[in-house]
């Protein structure tokens, strides 16, 4: 009898220790998360004149690049800003390795459009904890290594998925609802070709008579989406329309078109996303159909974002870009905006 008491008695510790030990566990988790998040403030910004300002530039092949990069040399002097730049040449190493340079130049402030998601999203981290706020343009980084407000001060850009969602209402219009469709995707992994692509499927899954026969990326770039198009025009001669993520790929797909002897615009219906001026001359050609709005002038919106900022001035997370749309019906008192 005494020793069942015994074995009850140490039986009612065990029950009491393992809640304690739980909470033990738990307060000590908490603590470590704490320390891991101990400086989730943002860098400073200095309010000196000239700052120096990092600007890591993706690639410079396209007319949409150009313009970018174009707008932050425009506002440099007007922001009282010292400009360093890069060129990664559609390198996701380069673009790191520029940026980790910069880094160790004391760049006051780094502001860039990750090539792709995952790949950048650790050197955030490294600006921020060098002391460097980092402003992110165009695209974004994978937001469960980096996050915006946290580790860097503001993602500027477009809504990726209301342009897909733009796009495809489109297309369902154009074709009556009734289309066998080749997706001409972005950058693997970067976040414009992600929710383009998301945007995009949404609206044509919910239209049984569209679907999607091909899809690949084009790397939005003009040369391999014109050799993808011949590609999956040879594989799908049956296709009735083009979803290209970005105009310099349906320039491409155009000439794959024109070589397989059918008419863009008439045979197939073409739809894309950017604005340049070369997409919105195929518009008005008749050859292609749409092109929702991209807007690549971020320098201006960059240094008002920098200025509020080095005053004090809360930020939000993301600065949403409003995009236009071109068609047929207004793109020729339009065309000051393209570039």
């Amino acid at each position: 009898m005494a020793s069942l008491n015994t074995q009850s008695r140490m039986h009612a510790r065990k029950q009491q220790i393992r809640p304690l030990a739980a909470s033990l566990l738990a307060l000590a988790i908490g603590v470590g998360a704490a320390a891991a998040h101990a400086d989730d403030a943002l860098p400073k910004l200095p309010t000196k004149t000239p700052l120096k300002v990092g600007f890591a530039q993706t690639e410079s092949n396209n007319p949409w690049r150009l313009a970018e990069t174009r707008s932050f040399k425009d506002v440099a002097a007007k922001c009282g800003w010292q400009i360093v730049m890069t060129d990664a040449n559609g390198s996701n190493s380069k673009q790191v390795s520029d940026i980790q340079s910069m880094i160790a130049q004391h760049v006051d402030l780094l502001v860039f459009p990750p090539r792709e998601e995952k790949p950048l999203a650790p050197v955030v981290l490294q600006a921020k904890k060098a002391g460097i706020p980092v402003i992110l343009v165009d695209r974004d980084v994978d937001q469960s290594v980096a996050k915006a407000g946290r580790d860097y001060i503001t993602f500027i850009g477009s809504d990726f998925i209301d342009q897909g969602h733009r796009a495809a209402d489109w297309l369902v219009k154009a074709t009556g609802g009734k289309a066998k469709i080749i997706e001409l995707e972005g950058t693997t992994g970067a976040s414009a070709a992600n929710d383009r692509k998301k945007g995009f499927d949404e609206v044509i899954a919910k239209n049984p008579g569209m679907t999607i026969i091909a899809s690949q990326s084009g790397d939005f770039a003009r040369d391999t989406g014109r050799k993808v198009m011949e590609t999956l025009l040879q594989a799908h001669p049956d296709v009735t329309a083009v979803y290209a993520h970005n105009d310099e790929m349906a320039l491409g797909a155009i000439a794959a078109i024109k070589a397989a002897g059918k008419q863009p615009g008439k045979d197939i219906q073409i739809v894309t996303i950017d604005g340049t001026k070369g997409g919105m001359d195929a518009i008005a050609a008749g050859e292609l159909g749409a092109s929702v709005q991209s807007s690549p002038f971020f320098g201006p919106l960059a240094c008002d974002v920098a200025q509020r900022y080095a005053k004090g001035e809360k930020i939000p997370t993301w600065i949403k870009v409003s995009d236009r749309f071109y068609d047929k019906e207004n793109v020729q008192q339009n065309m000051q905006y393209g570039y």
